[in-house]
């Protein structure tokens, strides 16, 4: 039997990757899969858990004696991921990014685990500037640095995955929400939609049954840097807060809030991977069902 941990297996991404992973398990002739999941409940949810998966809570700077069993493969995606609220504590960032991070890869060099490390697609931002911008970018950034010299230094297996703005069932709003579910939250309570001025800054935004599909191939079939992850359709939040039909209200500009972003898909394309859903289609529905009620 396989055996998978993935890290921030109850968060937003984390949790829609154990389900596919059990999901796929069962089906007939697939190989059996043992999915672990190590969250520290900071932004996951116990509501997230999915039946057949084994939770452990706690840090992953605890990794080491939370999880004595040696995966075959390590999905890393608890870290700390929101940009702008990331310059209003650095330490926690630092605590959950940089201790968190280094202690995963220690544990993958002991056991020679192949590491999948969910990188930022911030720091292709602005021109390659956007790795600067907050503290969440930059350790996500130099992160992306150390997995690689990690596999240098100890011919550590690796690959590193960089998300476009994921959206979709199961998102958060809040302090540490997505604009895609804060627009839909505001939207069906009738509330007008705050856009960040100027408005014009374009995000690529993908769906997560799209990045766990990339996730899935990137974890069994790719090895090294840059599987971008992405819709390279690009939409300015202004254009996404249009599509819901609804009043926007202009809000002043933030420090750290870049204004585009470079993607690149090629190598996980290369894999077998495309993107199936959209943004629009998405919204649409939401705006459908508020409409039926």
């Amino acid at each position: 039997m396989k055996t998978i941990l993935v890290t921030g297996g109850a968060g937003f991404i984390g949790s829609h990757l154990c389900e596919r992973l059990v999901a796929d398990s069962k089906k007939e002739g697939a190989e059996q899969v043992r999915v672990i999941s190590l969250d520290n409940y900071f932004t996951g949810s116990r509501e997230n858990h999915v039946e057949g998966v084994e939770y452990r809570e706690g840090h992953t700077k605890d990794i080491e004696t939370l999880v004595p069993e040696t995966p075959d493969l390590v999905y890393h995606l608890g870290e700390y991921s929101r940009v702008e609220k990331s310059l209003t504590e650095p330490a926690l960032v630092w605590n959950l990014n940089k201790d968190g991070t280094f202690a995963v890869l220690e544990f993958c060099r002991a056991r020679n685990v192949k590491l999948l490390y969910a990188g930022s697609s911030t720091k292709f931002g602005d021109g390659g500037l956007g790795r600067d911008q907050s503290p969440y970018a930059w350790t996500k950034a130099t992160n992306t640095e150390l997995v690689r010299n990690y596999g240098t230094w100890y011919n550590l297996p690796y690959a590193i995955t960089y998300f476009y703005n994921v959206y979709g069932p199961g998102e958060r709003a809040g302090a540490y929400g997505t604009v895609i579910e804060i627009f839909r939250q505001k939207f069906l309570k009738g509330e007008p939609l705050s856009v960040t001025s100027p408005g014009t800054q374009k995000r690529n935004f993908t769906h997560v049954d799209d990045v766990v599909e990339g996730l899935l191939l990137v974890g069994e079939n790719g090895l090294g840097d840059d599987f971008g992850i992405g819709d390279s359709r690009a939409y300015s939040i202004l254009e996404v807060a249009q599509m819901f039909g609804t009043k926007i209200q202009m809000m002043p500009p933030v420090p750290g809030n870049r204004m585009g972003s470079e993607i690149d898909t090629a190598k996980t394309e290369a894999l077998g991977w495309k993107v199936q859903k959209s943004l629009p289609d998405y919204i649409q529905q939401t705006v459908a069902q508020k409409h039926s009620a």
